[in-house]
């Protein structure tokens, strides 16, 4: 997926990409967090990127399902603080799974970190 949209600061002259509804990382709700700060987006961008796939490499070495639930609960705080809702969503859906006695499924959640890295990638290359 590319990003297409511009961003909000658009108007003020900046032209980095944006989201769209179906964007990985809602960056209307990201600039809301940040203040603005451009920098500080980067920043908190770059960190989400570098946090998600340590966890979800953790996640396949989880020794047990409590150190699982909890992987999977930091990654739901860190996608939705960023507005990374498509992470979050599928992090919330193997909380869900596991609740209901069954297995997460790890190889969904990782793609949708890959998109959302992807998508992040491509926003601070440009």
């Amino acid at each position: 997926m590319q990003a297409t949209a511009r961003h909000p600061d658009a108007a003020s002259g900046h032209t980095d990409h944006a989201s769209k509804a179906d964007a990985p990382v809602d960056l209307v709700h990201l600039t809301r967090h940040t203040l603005g700060n451009r920098d500080l987006e980067r920043e908190v961008l770059r960190l989400f990127a570098v946090q998600a796939r340590m966890l979800v490499a953790r996640m396949h070495e989880a020794p047990d399902e409590v150190a699982l639930r909890r992987l999977l609960h930091t990654l739901l705080g860190s996608a939705k603080g960023i507005g990374a809702w498509g992470v979050a969503g599928a992090a919330e859906r193997q909380q869900a799974a596991l609740d209901d006695g069954g297995a997460a499924d790890l190889p969904v959640l990782a793609g949708t970190v890959e998109e959302a890295e992807t998508f992040i990638e491509q926003l601070l290359r440009d």
